[in-house]
């Protein structure tokens, strides 16, 4: 994660990125991407493509890309992304 943070250039800043090794909160969150298609290239489980909202410690909103018919989110990713977060925090500001 570190090398990634490094790329994305968010050291430092207000976003923090963290690992999920052990896919504890992927499972918690109910967002395991194990359906055969992606499994058929990935190999292993992951997480969906998703971005949340969490103010003090509650989830505010939960973007999901996937979709039925697009498992991997592949085809709508603007659903978790910066732009939609933006959205959130407008509509979210107390």
């Amino acid at each position: 994660m570190k090398a990634w943070e490094e790329d994305q250039g968010t050291d430092g800043t207000i976003v923090d990125l963290m690992a999920d090794t052990r896919s504890e909160l992927t499972h918690a969150l109910g967002l395991v991407l194990d359906h055969p298609g992606p499994m058929g290239v990935l190999g292993n489980e992951r997480c969906q493509r998703f971005s949340a909202l969490i103010i003090d410690g509650k989830i505010k909103t939960l973007n999901v890309a996937a979709a039925e018919d697009d498992p991997a989110g592949d085809d709508r990713p603007e659903v978790s992304m910066v732009d939609k977060m933006l959205e959130d925090l407008k509509a979210n500001k107390d």
